[in-house]
């Protein structure tokens, strides 16, 4: 998708969810409702969801998608890295990604954001699968972390 229409489309998404989230001041349902708005809207989003730390594992939490992995291995694949990174991670190709974990093999690329709590502490990922080759970009990211910041405002 060209840029300024991903931009386009973003801004009505941001637009959409800041209202939407007001109607409960809850993380999970806030978490919910932007993984369904995201998985619905944005056409290569193949799987949309959230791995938060639990006891010191990524676990699968909130998604829409085929099923997903439950535990993601420590330290390894783009999850991991995105939160050891403490920033975003686009990867064009997962195949080419060293230590990728392969959740469903249908997946070609991934764009993963961390989830920061309101003490600013990283609590997990938000993790965006796409069947296609190259689906993300800074655009996504720059997005995505702004979306993000509506689940604990």
């Amino acid at each position: 998708m060209e840029k300024n229409k991903k931009d386009g489309r973003y801004s009505r998404i941001y637009n959409q969810l800041s209202e939407l989230v007001k109607k409960s001041n809850s993380p999970s349902a806030r978490m919910a409702t932007i993984i369904a708005v995201l998985h619905h809207k944005m056409d290569t989003f193949f799987w949309t969801g959230f791995y938060l730390l639990e006891n010191g594992a990524m676990t699968v939490n909130m998604y829409q998608g085929p099923v997903a992995c439950q535990v993601l291995e420590k330290n390894k694949g783009v999850c991991w890295a995105a939160f050891n990174k403490k920033e975003s991670v686009v990867v064009e190709d997962v195949h080419q990604f060293p230590g990728h974990i392969a959740c469903d093999s249908r997946s070609n690329s991934e764009i993963v954001v961390p989830l920061k709590n309101r003490e600013g502490e990283i609590i997990g990922v938000l993790d965006v699968d796409s069947k296609e080759k190259a689906a993300f970009d800074e655009v996504d990211a720059r997005w995505l972390e702004k979306i993000l910041e509506l689940i604990y405002s």
